[in-house]
């Protein structure tokens, strides 16, 4: 796996156990429909949560949740709306980013609640 992934990978295991101790219930990771993944599904309070998860090892360029573009939150929202339908969820649904910068052995996590909201284009 490169680097990149793995990478990718610790900062996705960082986000789970941050919403795990704020009393998230994690329900899926890496849900794929056709070429669209949702990085974790999870359950707080009456929500369906649909995580993004962006890591970085320096914010020079830009903040990590910048990177979720228009074009992204299109594709979350499509493999939103199949699992919705494949799973038969009846709670309401939010979008999250985390963002995690990765300096050294500090990481700094930003939870962005109801992140975007989907929109018909």
């Amino acid at each position: 796996m490169a680097e990149h992934n793995d990478f990718g990978k610790m900062g996705e295991e960082m986000a789970q156990k941050h919403l795990l101790a704020k009393g998230y219930k994690i329900i899926a990771t890496n849900w794929r429909f056709g070429k669209d993944e949702i990085d974790i599904v999870a359950m707080h309070n009456s929500f369906l949560v649909i995580v993004e998860v962006k890591t970085r090892s320096t914010n020079f360029f830009g903040d990590p949740e910048e990177a979720v573009t228009n074009k992204k939150k299109k594709f979350l929202v499509r493999a939103a709306d199949a699992y919705i339908n494949i799973h038969n969820v009846a709670e309401e649904v939010r979008f999250d980013i985390i963002s995690i910068v990765v300096t050294g052995p500090h990481w700094e996590i930003n939870h962005i609640e109801d992140a975007f909201y989907p929109t018909i284009n």
